[in-house]
């Protein structure tokens, strides 16, 4: 097997890292950075920790903190056109995957012509964008190395996977002290979205060793840190366990791809505004079940990784071992179905058959071990709804 690898040309990574983001600019050839973050990173005063040493360092930048938890095609839009028009070089971006997705589009909207429905799979991206140096806030989504960006059009509600190694950030600076103050929620569904980026690098159809060295690394530290993080968020150890968990997850994904749960998860962060990772928590157990059969060996292999059986273990326990692992990690982290998550019934229910449309449309179901019908994927949103 040959395989392809792509990631960021420079990673710094460790407690502090950020203070040296002038350094990492310079090296990068970015003089004139526009600032893409979230509201609340402005308002808090956060941002803070990147301007303060741009401003020591003499580096002029602006900033564009108008990003929504689910980036929109209308955000990107705006974003860009203020990146075409100010005369910058490069982008930072600094918060979770929401700031590191948007930047993204923007420099695909600002390098190519057309709307950012031109460029989702499978349309190629024609022209790369300025470099853009991305600084992950939480551990979950890998987004400071992967190719993949995913926008919501605002007029279809569609969540677009758009792909491709133009939208892989040029650096990346990973430093696990700006998690320390994330909340519970936010700690534990960002943690469970590396772990579903892991377990679906690891049994993808385009799996390869690369990866599988990544993803089996990326399961073992999950399984150790991630419930010390959300209840003792305060830990530096499970702190930095986890950080760099997401990150080599999302370098497993990146080079590998994900499969079944995130083209199921990415319709109902679409349509019912469920965050990410936290609609993939619902997912991952009933998903894992439904495609155990068809890669029993895969599965066992993380359940070893997770620690969730003797290393002996045959793989036909190991496989059952690991749902019972995922369904232990869901109710200890609280992680709740659509129905107690407060998703109407009979909205989920009538349009279950447009949701497994979406699904089977972002190409991602097809990496699975088991490829579902879209009457499968109906199914299984119906077993999810209410546990």
């Amino acid at each position: 097997m040959i395989a392809t690898i792509a990631m960021p040309k420079l990673m710094l990574i460790g407690g502090g890292a950020i203070g040296q983001v002038a350094d990492m600019l310079g090296r990068l050839g970015i003089r004139r950075p526009l600032i893409v973050t979230d509201p609340f990173m402005r308002d808090s005063g956060a941002i803070a920790r990147l301007t303060d040493p741009l401003k020591a360092a003499g580096v002029p930048f602006e900033v564009f903190a108008d990003t929504v938890p689910d980036p929109t095609t209308d955000v990107v839009d705006a974003g860009a056109r203020m990146l075409s028009g100010g005369g910058f070089d490069g982008m930072i971006a600094l918060g979770g995957g929401s700031p590191i997705d948007t930047a993204k589009a923007m420099g695909v909207l600002a390098a190519n012509p057309g709307r950012m429905r031109d460029y989702k799979v499978p349309n190629p991206i024609p022209n790369e964008g300025v470099p853009l140096l991305a600084i992950p806030t939480t551990a979950g989504t890998g987004s400071e190395v992967t190719k993949f960006t995913v926008i919501t059009d605002t007029e279809t509600d569609e969540k677009m996977l758009i792909a491709g190694n133009g939208v892989i950030p040029q650096g990346a600076i990973v430093d696990y002290e700006l998690t320390l103050t994330c909340p519970f929620r936010l700690t534990a569904d960002t943690g469970i979205d590396t772990l579903t980026h892991a377990i679906e690098a690891y049994v993808s159809r385009k799996a390869n060793p690369f990866s599988d060295s990544m993803a089996l690394a990326a399961m073992a530290r999950v399984a150790k840190h991630l419930r010390t993080a959300c209840f003792e968020p305060d830990n530096r150890e499970a702190r930095e366990g986890m950080m760099l968990a997401a990150n080599q997850a999302g370098i497993a994904f990146s080079n590998a791809s994900v499969a079944l749960v995130h083209g199921m998860s990415r319709p109902i962060g679409a349509h019912f505004h469920v965050p990410h990772g936290l609609s993939n928590a619902m997912l991952l157990p009933a998903v894992t079940a439904f495609s155990l059969p068809t890669a029993t060996a895969r599965y066992a292999d993380c359940a070893r990784a997770m620690g969730a059986c003797a290393p002996d273990t045959d793989d036909e326990q190991a496989g059952i071992a690991l749902l019972g692992a995922l369904i232990s990690l869901n109710a200890d982290l609280k992680v709740p179905s659509p129905q107690a998550y407060g998703i109407d019934e009979s909205r989920f229910m009538s349009i279950l058959p447009l949701m497994a449309e979406q699904a089977l449309g972002s190409g991602s179901p097809a990496n699975n071990p088991r490829v579902p019908t879209e009457e499968e994927i109906v199914s299984l949103y119906r077993d999810i709804y209410a546990t």
